[in-house]
């Protein structure tokens, strides 16, 4: 297993860890992330995106709830949730990974800690948002191109 997909694991344990018990970030990071037996840059890596995910989840979950068709977004599973959370997160502020990486990896996390359709379920959520984004990203550089 790569350090990135037992990064994301340890994010993914963190935002759970996080929800369930109401303890402060820091705190949760510091029990999961920084105690974990993984590689350091896996390790920065995961604090960054639990942080991320953490100051911009109104927006992350916002995109996930415009996703999401004839589904109540409260009613989600929570791993699924954070699952998305993670692949949202690092669609908007990770561009240096692979929009298919980022959605490969939250399936493949899906499949390991989800319920039995969530691979699906991950899979299409992400695909729409990077869809959306992409589109927004194009209409943003043809106003710039308009100005210059």
């Amino acid at each position: 297993m790569s350090a990135r997909r037992k990064a994301r694991e340890l994010t993914l344990k963190a935002l759970y860890a996080y929800e369930i018990s109401g303890s402060d970030a820091q705190q949760i990071s510091d029990d999961v992330i920084s105690t974990s037996q993984i590689k350091e840059e896996a390790k920065r890596f995961s604090q960054t995106l639990f942080e991320k995910v953490l100051q911009n989840i109104e927006k992350i979950d916002s995109l996930i709830k415009g996703s999401v068709k004839s589904w109540e977004f409260s009613r989600i599973a929570l791993i699924e949730k954070n699952i998305l959370r993670i692949g949202v997160c690092e669609l908007l502020f990770f561009s240096d990974i692979a929009t298919a990486i980022t959605i490969n990896e939250a399936i493949e996390l899906g499949k390991k800690y989800g319920e039995k359709d969530s691979k699906n379920f991950i899979n299409g959520i992400l695909d729409y948002v990077a869809k959306r984004l992409k589109k927004q990203r194009f209409r943003s550089q043809m106003d710039v191109d308009k100005l210059g």
